[in-house]
């Protein structure tokens, strides 16, 4: 490429860039003066990305020169480097207009935003760290005191769990310990949003199954505890049951604690239980044995006679099983009906009463589901494919799953990534909680936002209760969030305080697991183009937290963290060594991780910005249509 056409092709990148900066100008313009300077360069950033850049940064790079593959912070600026160090004058249609940001100018937007959301800059090391705080930290105050020691500086409250009572009881402990450490804390509370999830089964054979507590070595440390109600009374279960099993109260009178009950599980395993205590309305029995039983297993009661001569038995079938414990187990082609939890159990369609049925929550959901289109059940562990759907059921058939078969039960989350669904982000529950996250949090986080109209719903009602300074954090998890990226940004920016998170949870399996790692790179831009922090989140450092042992895929994913302003880690019985453990990467990595070039090709998200005009395409991509995970090729 000669001089004369790599000159030509800066030239036309920099008139696209501010061409589209006056398409949007409407858009800036809206903005909080905070974010005005941020939101011209992330509208110059996708111009940028409309073009493949690779030959250009290839030529670039043999000349000497910058490549543009760091040109996220200041983009306009970037292009007249280059333009005069090739020893150009800029011509008249670049050097218009306000001066763009230069390099330091764009780091200290960046700096000064992340500041704002979230806290001074740690000692040590540039990113942040969040954790989420468990429910025990609002009964043990020292929890937060160790956590703050070990290295958290931001901490995440789940409105998904808990009551207002627990959670200021945690406000109040992290507070506390925060003064008593000499150390700022931030609180961040997230919204629980509209979770898709299943519901109770409300017909064919159901399973039901129970396993004991083992440690990281294999050992059965605690038995599983398993209610046995009688069909009479059917109390509440007592707290920390495995499973709820219901049978005749005539046969349950034959037990007393120190009996057992004896069976065969599914699989043919001779298995039994200790009865160990009988509480009102039925027993409480242990097992140091997994079983998974059905409906038509058959429990034999042993007890010893009278006399003490022997023992003597009886033979019962469950007469069901807890909704909370039991499930349908489900083989790749197995078809099965969603239903409204209010709806009727029976078929609309002529042999689909015979097919098991589960509920969906919340059944609006039935209305928005189409025939062909993808469904994903507990996280991503069971894939199917909607087969017929009417306003008051849809037929899956499960497509994804392990050989072995897989349990689908109550309370079991949902993703239709080709699904357009009509439920706002911001619930009526999450409103009513509003008043009390202003008066108690430092950020709130929005979760499952689809469109920037969830985002300035949110922004609306802070604004009508006197929170409109309340900084937000826009939680990127589903397709239509990651489509809409740049107009849901600058939708937020109109807030004083913004940051983004990726949840690659529900993200991986909207987008596909095989294009996790080139979509978070892909926030990871645009977010740098905005100046806007990243909140780096699930399954970091996972396994250490849970079982105390890292494994070494999830080492390298923390140390690729740091490029993030913020590392998120989720709750475990293992989360002090898990924060200690992130603190050292983070402080090891910071000398390394900013050697990095990106070549940049053309994005796909940056035409579905400009050609709609920033509001969301109208139709999936192709890429919609995906090959299964690999941790669900089963």
């Amino acid at each position: 490429m000669n001089s004369h056409r790599l000159v030509k092709e800066l030239v036309q990148i920099g008139e696209a860039a501010l061409s589209l900066e006056e398409k949007f100008r409407s858009w800036i313009e809206k903005v909080h003066p905070n974010h005005r300077a941020s939101a011209r360069n992330l509208v110059h950033y996708l111009a940028l990305r409309r073009f493949d850049l690779r030959p250009l940064q290839e030529e670039l790079a043999d000349r000497g020169l910058s490549s543009l593959g760091r040109a996220e912070s200041c983009v306009l600026f970037s292009l007249r480097a280059v333009l005069q160090a090739l020893g150009e004058e800029l011509p008249s249609s670049l050097d218009k207009g306000i001066p763009p940001l230069t390099r330091i100018e764009g780091g200290k937007l960046l700096h000064l935003h992340t500041t704002a959301l979230l806290g001074p800059k740690p000692a040590g090391r540039k990113s942040a760290i969040m954790v989420t705080i468990p429910t025990v930290a609002a009964q043990d105050p020292k929890l937060a005191h160790r956590l703050l020691e070990a290295g958290m500086d931001v901490a995440r409250i789940n409105c998904t769990h808990d009551s207002e009572a627990i959670w200021l009881r945690m406000v109040e402990n992290l507070r506390r310990a925060a003064g008593e450490a000499g150390r700022p804390i931030r609180i961040i509370m997230d919204l629980a949003g509209p979770k898709l999830r299943t519901g109770a089964i409300r017909q064919g054979p159901r399973f039901c199954a129970w396993k004991p507590v083992i440690d990281p070595f294999g050992r059965r440390i605690e038995p599983a505890r398993i209610w046995l109600a009688a069909e009479t009374s059917r109390p509440l279960a007592p707290e920390g049951i495995s499973a709820a099993l219901v049978f005749p109260e005539s046969w349950l009178r034959h037990l007393s604690p120190g009996g057992e009950i004896r069976f065969f599980d599914i699989r043919g395993k001779p298995r039994s239980l200790r009865i160990v205590e009988r509480l009102e309305g039925g027993l409480l029995a242990e097992s140091l044995q997994s079983a998974t039983v059905s409906e038509e297993t058959a429990f034999v009661a042993f007890d010893r006679s009278p006399q003490g001569t022997g023992f003597r038995q009886w033979t019962e079938f469950a007469r069901s099983m807890g909704d909370a414990s039991s499930f349908l187990l489900l083989h790749r082609g197995s078809r099965f009906r969603l239903i409204a939890p209010d709806g009727p159990s029976a078929g609309n369609r002529e042999g689909s009463g015979s097919l098991p049925a589960i509920e969906i929550e919340p059944a609006e959901v039935l209305g928005s589901l189409r025939a062909d289109q993808t469904i994903w059940f507990d996280d991503g562990r069971i894939g199917g494919v909607v087969r017929s759907a009417e306003p008051e059921e849809v037929v899956v058939e499960a497509t994804r799953v392990r050989p072995q078969g897989e349990k689908l039960g109550r309370n079991r989350g949902i993703n239709l990534p080709e699904t357009d669904l009509a439920l706002p982000s911001l619930s009526t529950k999450d409103r009513a909680l509003l008043p009390w996250i202003i008066q108690h949090a430092d950020g709130i986080g929005l979760s499952f936002v689809r469109t920037p109209a969830d985002v300035a719903a949110l922004q609306e009602a802070l604004r009508r209760m006197g929170g409109e300074k309340l900084p937000i954090i826009v939680k990127i998890e589903t397709r239509k969030a990651f489509e809409a990226l740049p107009a849901i940004l600058l939708t937020a920016m109109k807030s004083p305080s913004v940051g983004v998170m990726i949840a690659r949870g529900d993200l991986a399996i909207e987008c596909g697991y095989e294009r996790l790692a080139e979509v978070q790179e892909e926030i990871l831009w645009v977010a740098e183009a905005a100046h806007l922090p990243v909140i780096w989140a699930t399954q970091v450092l996972e396994t250490l937290a849970t079982t105390g042992l890292p494994s070494r895929a999830e080492v390298t994913d923390a140390a690729m963290a740091e490029r993030s302003e913020c590392v998120m880690l989720n709750k475990g019985p293992h989360i002090e060594e898990a924060l200690r453990f992130l603190d050292d990467v983070l402080r090891r990595m910071e000398a390394h991780q900013a050697k990095k070039r990106s070549m940049l090709r053309h994005l796909h998200l940056a035409d579905l910005f400009e050609e709609s005009g920033g509001h969301l395409p109208k139709r999936p991509p192709a890429a919609a249509k995906r090959a299964a995970p690999k941790s669900e090729t089963r």
